[in-house]
């Protein structure tokens, strides 16, 4: 039955998201749902959504998303993203580095809102030559490449953490993953965009890099000292805003604007609404109990963990699925060590591409009005041909190892 109540509970945000209704709309109903499925008396709820909305991670959430959007503002205002852009162009001359490496680029820096730094680069990169949908799966795809490996992310922390795998192991044997989505996103969608630009005679690309370092050390600097210091995003931000304050010469009068315009209304309340959904649905237990429902499945306990894991994180977002999952899988499976992590990790990472809970989804969606829908389908075969080759992968490693 519970099992049941969860198909049904993902079936009405999927039919509520495919009314083209906002996502947060979408979550709003799923968490009514799961309320009335599950039997959440009131003053539960009530306490659930209190800690939703009032829990650390929320307001961590909601302040990491505040201040990166407060520093792309900065950027906009001295138009450094433009810079950006022209310096890419002028150092490869080409649309296809421009779509994919801008957005893996800014995605280095682990917050939501830089999926909107992104997005103006990719539109540009693109173009008419592809759909607008499928530049929604470009910006949000190439932006989101860094989270299956990079160690600035708390869920890659998190896993690291809890399974005692060696960090340097895990980024090392992601790799090869890595490069694998970049092809499948190459293939797909990037070589639809024309290689090159009309060329420019009498480029200094001694320059172009300056300018390219000149655009982008607040991300840069941002991701050394989460790197080094290992503090909230937010907390990481401020100071470089500080420092672009001071190096880029802005005025009070230019920065007074912007501590309204960061306030996204409608995206931070699509955040805690997803925040009290995560809640809710931790509260019912039911994914705790997922292995036991798939136990009774006569397959390996590798693959058991590995559709917990997927099916998990579309519902519950992935670092859910780490805190809970982790531990359980390497409690079970003692000699699953760095194959166990990366199968785990890859499932994860891919679920999340298409999972209602990702809040630069909803983002990226609702910056570009695509249809949450239309990204999913432009996801799927991606995501098929990634859970093939890297559980290949997983399986090699763990025959090598």
């Amino acid at each position: 039955m519970d099992i049941l109540k969860l198909v049904i509970i993902f079936a009405v945000i999927v039919i509520v998201m495919k009314m083209d209704k906002p996502i947060y709309i979408a979550m709003l109903v799923g968490s009514l749902a799961t309320i009335f499925l599950f039997g959440i008396g009131i003053g539960d709820s009530l306490n659930l959504v209190r800690l939703g909305i009032l829990g650390r991670d929320t307001i961590y959430l909601v302040l990491a998303f505040y201040t990166i959007t407060f520093l792309q503002r900065m950027l906009e205002k001295r138009e450094h993203l433009i810079l950006a852009e022209e310096s890419l162009t002028n150092i490869f001359n080409s649309r296809r580095v421009n779509a994919m490496i801008a957005p893996f680029v800014i995605g280095l820096l682990p917050s939501p809102g830089a999926v909107l730094i992104a997005s103006p680069i990719v539109d540009n990169a693109a173009g008419d030559y592809l759909k607008q949908e499928e530049k929604t799966f470009i910006t949000s795809f190439f932006r989101h490449i860094s989270e299956a490996f990079m160690p600035t992310y708390a869920g890659i922390l998190l896993a690291i953490n809890l399974s005692g795998v060696d960090m340097t192991a895990f980024v090392v044997a992601m790799l090869p993953m890595v490069l694998v989505l970049f092809i499948l996103g190459y293939l797909f969608y990037v070589r639809k965009i024309p290689k090159t630009q009309e060329k420019i005679e009498g480029i200094d690309k001694a320059n172009e890099v300056k300018n390219l370092i000149k655009s982008l050390w607040t991300i840069a600097l941002t991701i050394v000292i989460i790197l080094s210091l290992g503090i909230p995003v937010h907390l990481s931000v401020i100071p470089v805003i500080i420092l672009s304050f001071i190096i880029n010469k802005f005025t009070f009068e230019e920065i007074k604007p912007m501590f309204i315009s960061a306030f996204e209304k409608k995206l931070i309340f699509t955040s805690v609404i997803i925040m009290i959904f995560k809640e809710l649905l931790n509260h019912t237990g039911v994914i705790e109990q997922l292995p036991y429902y798939f136990n009774k499945l006569p397959i390996s306990a590798y693959i058991v963990f590995g559709l917990i894991m997927f099916f998990g994180t579309l519902l519950a977002g992935s670092q859910a699925m780490v805190v809970l999952l982790i531990p359980l899988a390497f409690g079970t499976i003692t000699n699953g060590g760095l194959p166990l992590l990366i199968s785990l990790m890859c499932m994860t990472y891919i679920a999340m591409q298409i999972s209602p809970t990702h809040i630069c989804l909803a983002i990226i969606t609702e910056h570009h009005g695509t249809p949450f829908a239309s990204l999913v389908r432009e996801t799927m075969p991606i995501l098929i041909l990634f859970i093939i080759i890297s559980s290949a992968y997983s399986y090699l490693l763990y025959m090598v190892l």
